[in-house]
């Protein structure tokens, strides 16, 4: 199988992961939540090749991200499925831009950013469900600042499946929290996405080589249905 970051790989990056036995599988537990990162208007953007809708979204995705969308969107419903909860983040301010970290490194309309800004909501296509929980975030890393450990533990959550944008940012961030923690996790690597193609690349690879799984769809599907043929627990 070709992973996604093997076309930026020099001879020696091949050596070097060989030989320190980089990328390992951790494998998922019995337990597993999914967590969909920031699909907000201002992190997806519109439709369109990420070139052509900058103007409008300076932090959106564009197309890359919606094809991961529709992707995330079949996932969702099987987790639905098979009651598997779903956890959503959204990155917003409160109020202020004062806190906000990223507004220091970016120059752009930082009053899009405030919660209760329409630019700031998820979008519909992935609405959350009253069943599912939203967890706002102020920093990239969804643990940072939020009661997401306090409920992962009262929902006995042993692994977290991340999808979400983008993938260098809050979506790493958050993955390598979440190990931190002692939690099995899997990103997800057709349903993140990023600005710059260099980033996602060397952000999977990064997770791949030192903290978590990263894989395909349907190898994660592969896994799910452990749990619709009776839970057994997936090692691996």
């Amino acid at each position: 199988m070709t992973r996604p970051w093997e076309d930026m790989l020099t001879e020696v990056d091949r050596l070097v992961i060989q030989k320190g036995g980089y990328g390992k599988k951790r494998g998922l537990g019995s337990k597993p939540a999914l967590v969909i990162i920031d699909i907000q208007h201002n992190y997806v953007g519109a439709n369109l090749p990420i070139e052509d809708q900058l103007d409008t979204w300076p932090s959106g995705g564009g197309a890359k991200a919606w094809e991961a969308i529709a992707k995330i969107k079949e996932m969702k419903k099987f987790a639905d499925q098979l009651n598997i909860p779903t956890i959503y983040t959204r990155n917003v301010q409160k109020k202020t831009i004062n806190f906000d970290s990223f507004a220091v490194k970016a120059e752009r309309d930082n009053s899009k950013y405030i919660d209760g800004r329409p630019e700031a909501q998820i979008v519909s296509e992935l609405e959350p469900e009253s069943k599912d929980l939203v967890v706002d975030k102020s920093y990239a890393s969804a643990f940072f600042g939020t009661p997401l450990i306090s409920y992962l533990v009262k929902m006995g959550v042993d692994s977290l499946i991340i999808v979400g944008g983008s993938t260098s940012g809050c979506v790493r961030a958050t993955a390598v929290d979440a190990v931190t923690h002692n939690f099995n996790v899997a990103v997800v690597e057709d349903c993140v996405y990023d600005r710059i193609e260099l980033s996602h690349k060397a952000g999977l690879l990064d997770l791949w080589m030192k903290y978590c799984d990263v894989l395909p769809s349907d190898e994660i599907y592969t896994y799910l249905k452990q749990f619709q043929e009776g839970g057994v627990k997936v090692e691996g």
